[in-house]
């Protein structure tokens, strides 16, 4: 049997960015649109907040499976997104999405599922059963 885990929570680190794309909201917002829609997600809400010339942004998707979410640091080339789904939904299709718009020259991927003393729960019950 299988494991099921309530969530997946993935965590991207992208380097060398286009340091233009990481300083406008609007590209970001596109970008964190097209990931969710990449693994099947359904948006609820959005917010991104620009820190000024220069500087970069924080943006925000709320999700109906949970949430994706970006920090970019311009002058570093520099972007850390997380995405976190519920359900059946995976978030490793956000990835090549996500390095793509953000012309990223490499990423680092990790991985978690969330929720594993609930999974030990239900296994256990069904065992008991």
């Amino acid at each position: 049997m299988t494991a099921y885990f309530p969530g997946q929570h993935g965590l991207l680190d992208l380097y060398d960015c286009d340091a233009a794309i990481l300083c406008q909201p609007s590209s970001l917002q596109r970008a964190l649109h097209q990931a969710a829609q990449s693994v099947g997600a359904t948006i609820l809400f959005d917010h991104f907040h620009h820190f000024g010339a220069g500087g970069g942004v924080t943006g925000v998707l709320l999700l109906a499976e949970s949430h994706i979410s970006i920090h970019t640091w311009a002058e570093h080339r520099f972007a850390a997104a997380d995405i976190f789904v519920c359900g059946e939904l995976n978030p490793q299709p956000a990835i090549a999405v996500l390095q793509a718009a953000l012309a990223a020259e490499r990423v680092v991927w990790t991985q978690y599922a969330r929720g594993e003393q609930i999974v030990q729960k239900v296994q256990a019950a069904l065992v008991e059963l």
